[in-house]
C-alpha cells in the first residue's frame, strides 16, 4: 500500500483556518445618479453602487444630492418617503388633468388605490398632495361643479334633482350647487324633451312617464311634454 506523505507545510495549510472575505464597508454614499427611462422628470438615485429609490428632479435640488455625498440612515428613510410622497403626487397630477375632478372624488380615490394596491402612503400625504393641487388651481370645487352641471349627460338629458344628488356625493357644497343650478343655462322642460326625443319612438307613454319621474323630473311637467309628444307624433 502506497503512503501518500505530507510535508509540514503542506500540513499546516490545510489545518489553517480559511480567513474570510472582507465585505465592502457600507458608507452610504450616493454613486451615481440616473434619468428615469420611462419618467425622465424622475431621477434614479444609487447608493454604494446600488439602485435605493428614485426622486423627482425638483427634490434631488431641495434636497442637495450629488454624487459622492454621504447619507445617514435617517437620511436615507426620509428620502424615501420623499420618493413615495413623489410618485404619489405625480400620478395624481396626471389623473387631475384627465377631466376636472372634486376634491372628494380625489381623496377617494387615492384611498382605493392605497387599498387596491396597498400601496405605502398615509392620508396625511394624501392631504398634502390634495392641498398643493388646489394651491396651483389644479384641484377647484367650483370650476368642477361648472364644468358637472354643463356636461353632465348634455345629449342625453338629466333632472336637477339628479344633478344635485350627483354633486353631493362628490362632495360638494349644497350652497355652491344651489348657486350654479340657479344660473345654469339648463331647463327642466328642455331636459325633459331631451330623454322623450331618445326614447319616445320605442317606449309607451306610461312606461315613458315612470322613466322620466322615477329619474327625477316633475310628474305634472312630465305628463304635460309626453302627451305633447305623443299627440303630436
Amino acid at each position: 500500500m502506497e503512503i501518500i506523505s505530507l510535508n509540514s507545510d503542506a500540513t499546516e495549510n490545510l489545518l489553517a483556518p480559511t480567513k474570510p472575505i472582507k465585505k465592502p464597508i457600507k458608507e452610504n454614499k450616493i454613486t451615481d445618479l440616473k434619468s428615469g427611462v420611462h419618467n425622465q422628470n424622475r431621477v434614479n438615485i444609487f447608493i454604494d453602487d446600488e439602485f435605493a429609490f428614485s426622486l423627482d428632479l425638483t427634490q434631488v435640488v431641495d434636497y442637495h444630492l450629488k454624487i459622492g455625498k454621504i447619507l445617514k440612515p435617517a437620511e436615507i428613510e426620509e428620502l424615501k418617503h420623499a420618493s413615495a410622497y413623489g410618485k404619489l403626487y405625480s400620478r395624481t397630477f396626471e389623473w387631475v388633468l384627465m377631466r376636472p375632478r372634486s376634491i372628494k372624488e380625489t381623496r377617494d380615490h387615492l384611498r382605493l388605490k392605497r387599498f387596491q394596491k396597498r400601496l405605502d402612503y398615509s392620508d396625511a400625504d394624501i392631504e398634502t398632495v390634495i392641498a398643493k393641487l388646489t394651491k396651483k388651481g389644479y384641484l377647484d370645487d367650483r370650476k368642477f361643479a361648472t364644468w358637472f352641471i354643463e356636461n353632465r349627460f348634455a345629449k342625453k338629458g338629466i333632472s336637477e334633482l339628479r344633478l344635485r344628488q350627483e354633486l353631493i356625493k362628490k362632495g360638494i357644497d349644497k350652497n355652491l350647487i344651489d348657486e350654479l343650478l340657479e344660473n345654469s343655462p339648463r331647463d327642466e322642460a328642455e331636459e325633459i324633451k331631451k330623454v322623450i326625443q331618445k326614447r319616445g319612438a320605442k317606449t309607451e307613454p306610461q312606461k315613458l312617464l315612470g322613466y322620466l319621474v322615477r329619474h327625477g323630473f316633475s310628474l305634472d311637467l312630465s305628463r304635460e311634454l309626453v302627451e305633447e309628444y305623443y299627440n303630436s307624433n
